[in-house]
């Protein structure tokens, strides 16, 4: 008994001391928590406010023929934040790749960044498209956000999953899953800008 007393002190001074190398936290730190769920959190709100109130006619207003409606970059919006989040759990379920983070060479900042910023414009694939999307309505895709933007704070909370070293191949280079998660929700930012564009059209509906 006393033997395997010293045996478990043993161990335990040894993963207190960093010395036990098998042993490793790869969770997420709390600060990378916080920028995640605090960005996820303010662009919902940010999303909610610009589409708040609007009447039909401004939802369904197009600046041209080859322009997106509010109503349709909610669409777009709310299966995205679908596909993306089945992306990065589709890399979860395989196996973790830390000798492929030399390949990882944007910082989280730069990701968000890039993402949401309407400079440069990147025709989404035809399954994104909002005439291809399952909702019938601005509210149920709205709800469909809601509810999946939710799950995705709770999830970036309280995962122990290792987002840090599995990788997912993006048309702009690799990134991690822990990217993933704020290439999302900085994609719901770029569509809300141009929500406001829209809006902003000297034609829309008043």
């Amino acid at each position: 008994m006393l033997k395997r007393t010293y045996g478990r002190l043993l161990l335990t001074l040894l993963v207190i001391s960093g010395l036990a190398g098998t042993l490793r936290n790869t969770s997420l730190s709390k600060k990378e928590r916080k920028y995640a769920t605090t960005l996820m959190k303010d662009h919902k709100t940010s999303l909610m406010q610009s589409v708040k109130g609007l009447s039909d006619a401004q939802l369904n207003f197009k600046p041209s023929a080859e322009s997106w409606s509010v109503k349709e970059c909610m669409y777009h919006i709310a299966i995205t934040e679908k596909g993306i989040w089945d992306m990065m759990e589709a890399a979860m379920k395989g196996q973790a790749t830390p000798d492929k983070r030399s390949e990882v060479k944007m910082t989280d900042e730069q990701v968000v960044a890039t993402v949401e910023s309407r400079e440069k414009k990147v025709k989404t694939f035809p399954p994104l498209e909002p005439q291809n999307t399952p909702y019938k309505s601005m509210e149920e895709a709205m709800n469909a956000f809601k509810e999946m933007r939710a799950e995705h704070i709770k999830y970036v909370k309280t995962t122990t999953e290792d987002l840090r070293n599995h990788m997912v191949q993006m048309p702009f280079g690799t990134v991690d899953c822990y990217q993933m998660a704020l290439f999302m929700t900085a994609h719901t930012e770029r569509h809300r800008k141009q929500m406001e564009e829209v809006k902003a059209n000297p034609n829309f509906p008043k």
